[in-house]
């Protein structure tokens, strides 16, 4: 039993002196990161302001900085600002051959700083930034990765509103490309040039919900640009973004259509029922204008036509035709009734003349001859009977007309113009909308097509 708990002694004795020694190692490795650092940052060996040599060390040759990004999501596309919001990790690569330190023999992979300011860093900025702020909570979103050959590794997470203009020629069946550009604000190409990164320069983050929109695809390219002090270095990443057609087809294209159906109940109503069309169609007119308002108040004013204002003018077009076609339904109305009372009169003067006659041989009874007059007199019921079958007959036409034929098929044929002009009306509207229809899905989304250039 003795021997046994001297066993366990010595055991327990060399584990505590190897946990004291790992605990030491832990404690000089560290000691050496922190002699590394002060060996290369510390004061008067490493100057921030001074950009590093180009490829290879040499002097004349501009510092290569090498951009990757991460993007996180994407919050907003406002159409009317023109403008995106985004929020991604940026990352810049590049080699600083004054950093460079000893591995011990591959144990130090890398140095962390969290203060950008302790090592030379590339000027980029955004060109068509609008606002931007970084992320602190809980500490700054930033820190800088010193590798032993040199190289510094640079990431930082930041959010953006970036500007995009935008052509709504065919919104809402459009495509917009949203830019993203970085640029040296003072070194030009022959100081610093920014590279995409080789492999995958630009990734994107899985399930990226957009409202109102779906990123297609991306592509990365250059953009250098010329100015009075030199040329600098530009990145750009273009986002294809393609507008969800669903949202605006029930928001928009179905109200239209059926305000543009319910204006032709007009159609359908008695001529006599004066309120009731009246009505019906202002307060569809009225719906329309407003909801076209709408439309608009939620889009810049632009110069050119867009195709949501081709449907809303259309559609607008319809509905005031519909109030025109009942001023033109009562206005042949009334027109049909003075006819009638015209007729009505003319009757009443023909029975008056009919009348005279039979008292005037009433009179001449006792004659035993009566003499027919050569000439007639106009007042004549004989006469006028003949003058309106001369009229009757001059305004026959003299061979068949096909629209009389058509109309000849309906119970309407002998009915009154205003009552023709509503039978019209209500196979006219339909086909000429369902023809505007056609013409107006089959020519812009053929331009969508067309117009997809990427």
């Amino acid at each position: 039993m003795g021997s046994g708990h001297y066993f366990w002694a010595i055991l327990y004795f060399a584990s505590l002196c190897s946990a004291s020694l790992a605990n030491n190692a832990k404690i000089n490795f560290r000691e050496k990161e922190k002699k590394v650092l002060d060996q290369i940052l510390g004061a008067g060996k490493y100057d921030a302001r001074i950009r590093p040599s180009g490829i290879n060390g040499t002097e004349n040759t501009p510092t290569t900085v090498q951009v990757n990004m991460f993007l996180r999501s994407i919050s907003k596309i406002d159409d009317y600002k023109m403008e995106y919001s985004v929020q991604l990790t940026f990352r810049e690569q590049w080699t600083d051959e004054r950093l460079k330190f000893d591995d011990i023999q591959g144990r130090l992979k890398y140095l962390t700083l969290t203060e950008a300011n302790r090592v030379w860093m590339p000027d980029l900025f955004f060109s068509n930034e609008k606002e931007g702020h970084f992320h602190n909570i809980i500490m700054p979103n930033v820190y800088i990765r010193i590798f032993p050959n040199g190289s510094v590794l640079y990431s930082i997470r930041i959010s953006l509103t970036l500007a995009c203009p935008m052509n709504l020629k065919l919104y809402p069946l459009d495509r917009q490309i949203c830019s993203l550009r970085m640029a040296s604000y003072g070194w030009t190409t022959d100081d610093l040039v920014f590279l995409w990164k080789s492999g995958d320069p630009v990734q994107v983050v899985k399930n990226l919900h957009l409202p109102r929109f779906t990123l297609e695809k991306f592509l990365t390219d250059y953009c250098n640009s010329k100015t009075n002090t030199g040329e600098y270095s530009c990145l750009k990443v273009d986002l294809l973004f393609k507008r969800e057609f669903s949202y605006y087809l029930i928001q928009i294209y179905i109200p239209c259509c059926m305000l543009v159906i319910v204006s032709w109940v007009s159609f359908w109503l008695d001529q006599g029922a004066v309120p009731a069309r009246v009505s019906l169609g202002v307060t569809t007119l009225l719906t329309m204008a407003t909801q076209t308002s709408g439309i608009n108040a939620s889009l810049p004013p632009v110069s050119y036509t867009k195709a949501i204002d081709v449907w809303t003018g259309v559609c607008l077009t319809f509905v005031f035709g519909a109030l025109l076609e009942f001023a033109l339904v009562n206005y042949a109305s009334r027109s049909d009734m003075h006819k009638e009372n015209m007729k009505k009169k003319r009757r009443d003067l023909e029975q008056a003349s009919l009348d005279a006659a039979s008292d005037l041989l009433d009179t001449d009874s006792n004659a035993t001859f009566a003499m027919k007059p050569l000439v007639r007199h106009p007042g004549d019921p004989l006469a006028l009977e003949k003058r309106l079958q001369c009229e009757v007959h001059m305004q026959a036409p003299k061979r068949p007309n096909c629209c009389k034929t058509w109309l000849s098929k309906f119970p309407t044929r002998q009915c009154s113009r205003s009552k023709r002009i509503d039978v019209i009306s209500r196979i006219t509207f339909p086909l000429v909308f369902a023809l505007f229809n056609l013409v107006y899905w089959s020519t812009y989304l053929f331009r969508e097509e067309e117009d997809e250039t990427f």
